[in-house]
């Protein structure tokens, strides 16, 4: 079945709201497209356009784009448009978004939408019509190419009507995006591109002549047909979508409109002694403080209100949501069991594992988490130990002191506040991570591990979808230029306050005849006249033929939304500790996607396994604290003196003090997350509520919820993750074990070691999802226990845990 697949990367807990919602699950749609960005800018229409020509960065001078790149990004906000002269073009049409000469004004996502649909009408009947042993040699390919045209349209046209200003291109952006997906539906009806894979798939002389590369797509695209339910009888296939169908709109109910029982904590305002006075101030009248159940206030309040009573009365509110809310929540998982029944799998979970996860089962999946959580029990022992020691000793109480699940993330805060106050250092670490100095050492870290750096280039109008996106080039030592990445990083009104990265363009080989059937096309009524066959192969683009045969590049955009002081005009933005580390998490994603240009797209970059995508983005944070990786380019923006490394290691020692405990719950979720989508939601007695509270009691060393209370309404992430939520607790396993096998937790440099690099691209990043990504960890761990990625496999990785000791 054609898949549109969620929009984007899997979203992990770290980028987790950094995309809107509308794209983060929406069924029926399938895995046939990824991510996206970007816009026209209505401009001039004179003189003339560009060429989509490789860039020549052969004269470069590495020192130079280095010196460059801090100095754009750091530039301050009054004067950050005069760079632009540096890059000053005697091209003033408009180029259109990305360079993609269709999308020069809203109108022409319309005609975008149109002349993909029918190119892609002509490939299906180019598919369906196959009858030879050489034609169904070329069915993978032609698939994929069919994915890559409505990835084109779907995954550009979705993030412009999200994300752009202009309502105008909002608009058009939807109708394009609307019409490509009804084709894409219709596609999906009839049975004739599955029936056509089959007859591929069952001949040996076809299969034996595709590549690894192929196979792995072929298979990938069989499983979702069967997913899709496509082979059942029609009145079977009409169900599945109305089932899907709903799922979605419920789905969508459950997020937007969750609720609280108790909207409003209505106390006494002497009760809050503890929280910042000028923040209650806002919420008393008449002596009572009302506080919003689901605001960040409670929040605060929780950590910090040293009444017991009071905190007891904002757990309760705070954890019990409202019995619509989970009505809403147990009927999608009902529907999700009904849609696995109607494909023919036992449950929801056994479904959404079965080809896309390295798990590939619920059992699998159960027992990585059992053999973490029994990992992680004697650390999360030691600390509910303190948190109890600290509460007897601020109380005076006995030794006998037990610790109320409304206690703990109160006496939390104490230690922490604790440990800050005796740190004595100025903790001002901002001053030594400019984004400008930030993005360097990036580049640095990269030219290091992988011989690619950040080059800025210039943006032509309509290039970008606002004036301060900023263009840089992936430019490799050997490959040149490899990938281009458009950086969003300033915060403004209306834009998302979410990190995000997405993949605009994936990477995938053109082939001689849709160059030649693009270029037939060149200069017909309404259409954009190209300079060259392969520009107009590629939408105008950019491509690269540095291995031969020409390949589109892959295209990225990275947001964010850092906040510049405007009442400190001369400074840059300086990024906090958090910030840093959620820029390199993004920029591993981004590199994923650089390093993986495989032939074809539907397996380019990120587009693997999906417990398998967040590996290099978590690992990157391993960098972000390593002390030889900050010696790169942590430098006061002032002074120019390098960061004095106590004050970060302060910083995470502060920021990890409680890890084990925050790990029990994320445990404890993603094993409800597994519960929930098991064969048991379809029993008469269903309760969700009495599954959660039992999870707790079973696994957790932490204080359970009290009955009465119902939390499980608040967990949004339910919707989008479908069964997948343990994926981010699996990645950090891995990553933890990638950094201490692969770059000896840093230690003597290994973080900056060229070998090091090359062994995980060669073995790991270079592959995105056309190799087993078990056989890429085997391979970078040198670890053969892992490469039938079984359940013996899934518990080993399991009992690595987080702090891991190489001794396993």
């Amino acid at each position: 079945m054609i898949k549109a697949m969620r929009s984007g990367l899997w979203t992990c807990s770290r980028c987790l709201n950094q995309v809107p919602r509308v794209q983060q699950q929406q069924l029926p749609k399938q895995r046939w497209f990824s991510a996206v960005s970007g816009t026209a800018r209505s401009s001039d229409e004179s003189v003339q356009a560009v060429q989509a020509v490789p860039a020549d960065h052969s004269t470069a001078d590495p020192k130079h784009d280095d010196a460059l790149l801090r100095q754009i990004l750091d530039s301050p906000p009054a004067s950050r448009g005069l760079f632009q002269p540096l890059f000053q073009s005697v091209n003033t049409r408009n180029v259109g978004l990305f360079r993609n000469k269709y999308l020069t004004s809203p109108e022409g996502f319309l005609t975008f939408a149109d002349i993909t649909i029918s190119r892609a009408s002509r490939l299906v009947v180019k598919i369906t019509g196959a009858s030879t042993t050489v034609e169904y040699k070329n069915l993978v390919k032609d698939l994929d190419r069919l994915s890559d045209l409505l990835c084109r349209v779907l995954d550009m046209t979705d993030f412009v009507r999200i994300t752009h200003p202009d309502t105008k291109i909002q608009k058009a952006a939807s109708v394009a995006w609307s019409k490509a997906y009804m084709y894409m539906n219709q596609l999906n009806t009839s049975t004739t591109l599955s029936d056509q894979l089959d007859k591929a798939l069952g001949n040996p002389v076809v299969v034996a002549s595709w590549n690894e590369e192929e196979q792995t797509v072929a298979r990938l695209l069989q499983q979702d047909f069967k997913k899709s339910a496509i082979h059942l009888p029609k009145d079977y296939r009409d169900a599945f979508v109305d089932v899907a169908q709903n799922i979605s709109e419920l789905g969508a109910e459950f997020v937007d409109c969750m609720e609280p029982e108790k909207h409003y904590v209505e106390l006494p305002s002497s009760k809050f002694h503890g929280i910042d006075p000028l923040m209650a101030h806002k919420m008393v009248r008449h002596g009572i403080l009302r506080l919003p159940t689901l605001a960040p206030e409670a929040t605060v309040a929780l950590r910090r209100v040293h009444d017991e009573d009071t905190r007891q009365a904002l757990y309760y509110a705070t954890r019990t949501a409202s019995k619509r809310s989970i009505d809403t929540l147990e009927h999608m998982l009902k529907l999700r069991s009904r849609l696995a029944s109607l494909s023919g799998y036992e449950s929801y979970g056994h479904m959404a594992l079965h080809d896309k996860m390295m798990a590939k089962t619920p059992e699998s999946v159960r027992q990585f988490l059992q053999a973490l959580s029994k990992h992680n029990s004697s650390f999360v022992e030691a600390e509910l130990a303190d948190l109890i020691e600290e509460k007897r000793q601020r109380l005076s109480l006995s030794s006998d002191t037990t610790l109320q699940p409304w206690d703990k993330d109160y006496y939390m805060e104490c230690i922490r506040t604790a440990m800050r106050s005796k740190q004595k250092t100025n903790d001002y670490l901002a001053a030594y991570f400019s984004l400008g100095t930030v993005m360097q050492g990036l580049s640095r870290l990269f030219n290091r591990l992988y011989g690619i750096r950040l080059v800025p280039r210039e943006t032509l109008p309509g290039e970008t979808w606002h004036p301060e996106v900023k263009r840089l080039d992936v430019v490799s030592d050997t490959d040149g230029h490899v990938a281009v990445l458009y950086c969003d990083l300033f915060y403004r009104d209306g834009k998302s306050p979410n990190p995000a990265h997405f993949t605009v363009r994936c990477s995938r080989e053109i082939s001689t005849d849709e160059i030649q059937e693009t270029w037939e096309q060149n200069g017909q009524e309404g259409l954009p006249i190209f300079e060259t066959p392969l520009e107009a192969a590629n939408d105008g683009m950019d491509i690269s033929q540095q291995s031969g045969s020409p390949k589109q590049l892959p295209t990225i955009a990275l947001l964010c939304d850092f906040h510049q002081a405007h009442d400190q005009r001369d400074q840059p933005a300086l990024l906090d500790y958090y910030q840093v580390e959620t820029l390199f998490h993004e920029m591993g994603h981004a590199i994923h996607s650089v390093l993986a240009r495989t032939s074809l797209h539907h397996v380019a970059g990120t587009r693997c396994a999906t417990d398998f995508a967040e590996l290099p983005s978590t690992l990157m944070e391993h960098f972000c604290a390593d002390p030889s990786v900050l010696a790169l380019f942590a430098r006061h923006y002032k002074t120019d003196e390098p960061l004095p490394y106590h004050m970060v290691a302060q910083k995470v020692e502060v920021s990890d003090r409680f890890e084990a405990s925050d790990r029990e719950n994320q445990i404890i979720l993603a094993m409800l997350d597994q519960q929930y989508h098991s064969p048991i939601v379809r029993e008469k007695d269903f309760d969700s509520t009495k599954i959660y509270l039992a999870l707790q009691r079973e696994f957790g060393k932490l204080p359970p919820d009290p009955p009465g209370t119902r939390w499980q309404g608040f967990f949004g992430h339910l919707f989008g993750y479908g069964s997948t939520y343990y994926s981010y607790l699996f990645d950090q396993v891995l990553s933890e074990r990638v950094w201490r096998v692969v770059f000896s937790a840093g230690q003597n440099g290994a973080a900056l070691n060229r070998e090091n690099g090359e062994r995980l691209k060669e073995n790991l990043l270079k592959w995105g999802g056309s190799r087993d990504p078990w056989r890429c960890l085997s391979d970078t761990l040198q670890d053969e226990r892992l490469i039938d990625g079984d359940e013996k496999a899934m518990r080993l990785v399991g009992s690595w845990g987080i702090k891991d000791d190489l001794r396993s």
